[in-house]
C-alpha cells in the first residue's frame, strides 16, 4: 500500500471482520503492539458482530475487537482491541471503528462498555475521553511489561442520548 491519501478516506469501508481478514489483523496488531495477540485469539471472536475491520478494497487498514456479555439484564459490551495501522493514523479510521463499535454493541444490547488502555497510551486515552468514556479506576502492573491499564467506562444510554 502507499501512503495513506486524506482523498481516499471516504473510500474505507467499515464491516464485519471475516476469516479471510485475519492475517492482515494479525499484521497490524503485531506492527502496533508489544504483546500482541495470537491469531488464536482473533478466531475466537470473528463471529462477534463488533469485530470490525476498516478497509479499502481488500487492503485491511485497521480493526476493532469488541463484544457483549450478559449481565443481569445490563449487558456489558467490551472493547477488547483495537488498532490502525501506522501509515493510516491521523484521518480518524480509529474513531470510525470505535463508533461502529459501540453501535453494534447497543444493537447487540450492551448498556454499558468498558475497556482497558495503557496509562501512558495518551493518543488512544484521548480518543476514548472524546467518545464519551470516563475513567473508572487504575489496575497495577495490569500488563505484561508491569505497565498499569486505565479502566474506563462508556453508558450506552448517556452516549446515545448527547448525539441525538
Amino acid at each position: 500500500m502507499t501512503e495513506f491519501d486524506d482523498a481516499l478516506a471516504d473510500d474505507v469501508v467499515v464491516r464485519r471482520a471475516e476469516r479471510a481478514d485475519l492475517l492482515d489483523v494479525l499484521r497490524i496488531e503485531r506492527t502496533c503492539f508489544t504483546e500482541p495477540w495470537p491469531y488464536s485469539a482473533f478466531e475466537l471472536f470473528v463471529d462477534e458482530p463488533a469485530f470490525l475491520v476498516a478497509a479499502r478494497g481488500t487492503d485491511v487498514l485497521g480493526y476493532v475487537v469488541a463484544d457483549v456479555m450478559p449481565n443481569h439484564g445490563n449487558d456489558i459490551g467490551h472493547v477488547k482491541d483495537l488498532a490502525v495501522r501506522p501509515e493510516a493514523r491521523g484521518n480518524g479510521l480509529g474513531r470510525r471503528l470505535l463508533l461502529h463499535a459501540l453501535t453494534a454493541m447497543t444493537i447487540a444490547g450492551a448498556a454499558v462498555v468498558k475497556l482497558e488502555v495503557r496509562v501512558s497510551n495518551e493518543p488512544a486515552r484521548q480518543l476514548y475521553e472524546s467518545v464519551g468514556f470516563n475513567p473508572a479506576r487504575r489496575v497495577p502492573r495490569y500488563y505484561g511489561d508491569g505497565e498499569d491499564a486505565v479502566i474506563m467506562v462508556l453508558d450506552l444510554h448517556n452516549w446515545h442520548s448527547q448525539k441525538t
